[in-house]
């Protein structure tokens, strides 16, 4: 891909415009109107429920890896913008480091990451076992049927993580109720969504003020005190980084577990391979990562910074870009049959936790949860199944996430 001008006449401007509400929530089926745009218009013109304006969405592997790499596509640019997405709010907050650029960012990263070393998240996992089994013990103790979602996958994130930060137990519940009003994506939320940000904003900014003053062995104390040479994050910046790692640390975490059981539980021969071979865990929770279309459509977008060339395509400066891990996903130019759920697949990187400058830094911490749990599941339900035929499960459809709200299941 290289720089281009308005004369060079192989370059196409889009004129089609599609309009993309990004509201099919079908099980895990994959987005049939993703699937066309990745097959059919890989770099298109698109509108959606929210924001002014419209927006180019790229598709292919190969073009999000530019996108998401390159510095003409800066997501610093979206600050103030009222740009297109799928919530009635945005979801980000202006000091997070979702919305910085290298080398800005590249600081915030380097601070944050301190806590996610691998000698780090190794230490978390003794912690996340002990919920794990006491979760697995009520599960058991309350007897068959259970609901896996409310017994295991809704509690153990949010527990991993507010433990993590060492946030009291009395203020999880509803902690989790405002990060999940941010991410409904119906318009009469706005007021809500609006509301819950600020109050989210005011809870850790009190929250990170405390620990900084009496640090203690927390994740946010970590970053409290954690320099890149002289550098610390300022009262703003620690803040919001708190109250990204709250909600990007339950969240996906969160619906995964659900996905991937739900997964499980409708291909026997996949469960039965993995409670035959325990050791194939890793790499096959790696290709649920990449094959389950975990949410609708797109997030923050990036803006171009200067004209630039993409599939054939002129972006121009100043246009708004999305892109799709989803469709990265599933490009057939990259993954042999990419529809196919194949644990035994040559290891290529998915795009599930992003990539580039904002890959997300907690995927250490996903990955060890997801293997914690489900290699203790297998452990200790050798026959778990679905209590219910798999068309009788309830899916939400509320939200930009994809995920069971309940999935009975008996052993």
């Amino acid at each position: 891909m290289g720089r281009t001008s308005v004369e060079n006449t192989s370059v196409q401007n889009k004129e089609t415009v599609r309009s993309c509400p990004f509201d099919y929530a079908e099980r895990l089926e994959f987005d049939p109107q993703l699937r066309q745009l990745l097959t059919e218009e890989p770099v298109s013109r698109i509108r959606m429920a929210y924001g002014e304006g419209e927006a180019w969405l790229v598709t292919r592997y190969e073009d999000v890896r530019t996108v998401t790499t390159d510095r003409r596509f800066s997501r610093g640019a979206v600050l103030g913008l009222d740009f297109p997405r799928m919530t009635p709010e945005p979801i980000v907050q202006a000091e997070s480091i979702n919305l910085m650029d290298p080398p800005a960012s590249s600081r915030l990263r380097s601070l944050v990451a301190k806590s996610f070393t691998p000698r780090r998240v190794e230490q978390m996992r003794e912690g996340t076992q002990r919920v794990v089994d006491r979760l697995l013990d009520e599960m058991a103790e309350e007897g068959a049927p259970a609901d896996f979602v409310a017994r295991v996958s809704s509690p153990l994130p949010l527990i991993t993580i507010c433990e993590a930060l060492d946030i009291p137990e009395a203020d999880r519940p509803w902690l989790r109720a405002h990060a999940m009003t941010m991410m409904n994506v119906g318009a009469a939320g706005k007021e809500d969504a609006v509301r819950a940000k600020a109050e989210l904003r005011g809870y850790f900014q009190e929250l990170t003020a405390d620990r900084r003053r009496s640090p203690g062995e927390d994740l946010i104390s970590t970053l409290a005190t954690a320099r890149d040479g002289a550098e610390l994050l300022d009262d703003d910046e620690l803040a919001v980084m708190a109250m990204v790692l709250l909600i990007t640390g339950q969240d996906t975490t969160t619906y995964q577990l659900g996905n991937i059981a739900y997964t499980l539980l409708t291909r026997p021969d996949l469960l039965h391979s993995l409670r035959a071979e325990p050791a194939r865990l890793p790499r096959t929770l790696e290709e649920l990562l990449r094959h389950i279309p975990f949410r609708k459509g797109v997030g923050i977008p990036r803006v171009a910074m200067e004209d630039v060339e993409l599939g054939g395509v002129l972006i121009k400066a100043g246009d708004v870009v999305h892109v799709s891990y989803l469709t990265a996903n599933r490009d057939a130019a990259k993954f042999d049959r990419p529809d196919e759920l194949d644990p035994d697949r040559p290891s290529i990187p998915h795009m599930t936790f992003g990539w580039g400058a904002h890959h997300c830094l907690g995927a250490p911490l996903a990955t060890m949860e997801l293997e914690v749990a489900f290699s203790t599941l297998l452990t200790r339900f050798p026959a778990l199944r679905l209590d219910v035929p798999p068309e009788d499960v309830a899916w939400n459809t509320t939200s930009i996430w994809r995920y069971p709200l309940a999935l009975p299941v008996t052993w």
